[in-house]
């Protein structure tokens, strides 16, 4: 009898470990397949649609129109890529990003390439791999009239507004730590704060700064250039060298048209005018 029950509890240990040992191989194969490699070109082809983030209140260069359709600069050069890609710009599924969320956005997967304004940093590089560029940047400065900022060092002891995850704060974080600053997720938010004086700047892209301050009487920008010269690209999952390849193929092929040109054109001169297009415009993928 003594033997029996010895048996028995033997095979309930045994069944208890076999038991774990599949749970936990069960758990490990859920855990790989969460991190599945990005898509490659023949999975975008097969699923029919590119998935490109995009901002939605960046206006000239991503945002959602009066229709509920996507506009911009970034916007027309994205639905270039999936015409060309796809055979039909309408194949460009837009996924709505804001700053801090477009590095988690490639690296969950859930867009193929973000094309939402984004500056080339080598911050980001360890986490995302870019394309060669499209435009060139820098940061500006944007207050009130009565109270117009001219120069950095006027912004000690004041309260500057700017987006999360974005190279102004990165810069002033690094470079002007005893600046206090007011951080705010969307683009919208950052120009609402100023007009509600919770704030005494922003710093943005200087792109966007100018353009924003054209369109509302009261502000101006008294430093358009701060900082270093930056470049905007398109970013790809890190690791996804296929589809980084083939856009900056496609910038080789678009530049011998002058396409990003009429892109600016079509998106940037109503807000810039001609005289600013080759302070912005990189052709073909290659800043001169």
């Amino acid at each position: 009898m003594k033997k029996i029950k010895k048996i028995i509890a033997a095979l309930a240990l045994t069944t208890m470990v076999v038991g774990t040992m599949v749970g936990c191989s069960k758990t490990n194969s859920n855990d790989s397949s969460k991190g599945s490699s990005a898509a490659t070109i023949a999975d975008i082809k097969k699923r029919g649609t590119i998935k490109i983030g995009v901002f939605s209140d960046k206006a000239p260069f991503g945002y959602v129109d009066s229709n509920g359709k996507n506009q911009g600069f970034d916007v027309y050069v994205a639905k270039r890529f999936a015409k060309d890609l796809l055979g039909d710009e309408s194949k460009a599924e837009f996924v709505l990003v804001d700053a801090a969320s477009r590095v988690a956005y490639l690296e969950s997967k859930k867009v193929d390439i973000i094309m939402a304004n984004f500056t080339v940093t080598d911050e980001r590089k360890q986490k995302v791999d870019f394309a060669n560029p499209y435009m060139k940047v820098s940061l500006g400065i944007v207050s009130p009239n009565n109270a117009k900022i001219t120069s950095i060092d006027q912004l000690k002891g004041k309260k500057v507004i700017v987006a999360k995850g974005t190279t102004a704060e990165t810069f002033l974080t690094k470079n002007y730590p005893d600046i206090q600053l007011v951080k705010y997720e969307q683009y919208s938010e950052i120009f609402q704060a100023l007009k509600d004086g919770r704030g005494d700047a922003i710093v943005s892209d200087n792109t966007e700064v100018i353009a924003w301050a054209k369109d509302n009487p009261g502000f101006t920008v008294g430093v358009p250039t701060l900082g270093s010269a930056d470049t905007i690209a398109p970013a790809v999952t890190k690791g996804n060298k296929e589809l980084l390849d083939w856009i900056n193929k496609e910038f080789e092929t678009l530049g011998k048209e002058n396409f990003v040109h009429k892109a600016y054109e079509s998106t940037l001169t109503p807000v810039y005018g001609k005289d600013f297009e080759e302070n912005l415009v990189i052709e073909g993928g290659k800043v001169k």
